[in-house]
């Protein structure tokens, strides 16, 4: 069931995807060659709790760390561990809070120093099918508007969108309804009422849309091996305009 958010829970929603954007960002200062990505992952984790809040993914369904850090081939779920970053890598860096009763979602794929031009482009197409998608977030429209304009721009450019694995609703719950894929036909689906929030996250493949799924049960790759990218954003349906949540100002305008 779809629950609409009051204007009281969404202001507690944007604390939330604004306490998220802000640890991506503490991140991302240290995505550097060299770093590990369990050191990443405790960076995030004493920012959150600095701030009053609790780590939205550790002990989720029994995931066992604060981030999902995902690398190269990795489209998401990946474990931190004692792999050092390393010049070209991406690192799609996934981020959950909870505070006040409700979450924050939002992740952001992070080039690891300089990476070459397609994969530029990979990171590139991807956040900008985000937008597109986020455009679509108006009363009236349906998922499929949304699903369509990520699914059609990404694939304009060669790429391919993961079909197993989708945005969502948020609330007091990490996932709740509507399920947002990011692959659809326009005009399809739920219909869209001022007040839901929702996660859109384009999961977009510089390959083959295929995937598997690591022996650890989280962790998933590209069956081609070749790179992925990730990036998420709340977004509360409007009648006009979409009003975006949380937000990539503090990783890009530092």
């Amino acid at each position: 069931m779809i629950r609409i958010k009051t204007e009281e829970e969404i202001a507690i929603l944007k604390e939330n995807a604004l306490l998220v954007s802000r640890t991506l960002a503490e991140v991302g200062k240290r995505v550097v060659p060299g770093v590990t990505t369990m050191e990443l992952d405790k960076v995030a984790e004493a920012f959150i709790r600095d701030h009053g809040a609790v780590p939205g993914f550790l002990g989720y369904g029994g995931f066992p760390y604060t981030l999902c850090l995902s690398v190269n081939d990795v489209v998401v779920h990946g474990f931190p561990s004692d792999y050092c970053l390393k010049e070209g890598d991406i690192v799609s860096v996934d981020c959950g809070t909870i505070y006040k009763g409700f979450y924050g979602d939002s992740a952001y794929t992070f080039p690891v120093g300089e990476v070459d031009a397609q994969t530029r482009k990979l990171l590139d197409v991807t956040k900008e099918s985000l937008y597109r998608g986020i455009s679509k977030a108006v009363e009236g429209n349906r998922i499929g508007d949304i699903s369509h304009a990520v699914q059609s721009y990404a694939e304009s450019f060669g790429f391919s969108v993961v079909r197993e694995f989708v945005g969502h609703g948020i609330g007091s719950n990490m996932h709740e309804d509507p399920e947002v894929p990011n692959y659809g036909k326009s005009g399809r689906g739920k219909k869209l009422s001022e007040g839901m929030v929702i996660c859109i996250e384009p999961m977009v493949n510089a390959g083959g849309k295929a995937i598997y799924l690591h022996e650890n049960g989280w962790a998933v790759s590209t069956a081609d091996k070749q790179k992925s990218a990730h990036f998420e954003l709340m977004v509360v349906v409007r009648k006009e305009r979409a009003e975006v949540l949380s937000t990539f100002d503090f990783i890009e305008n530092c």
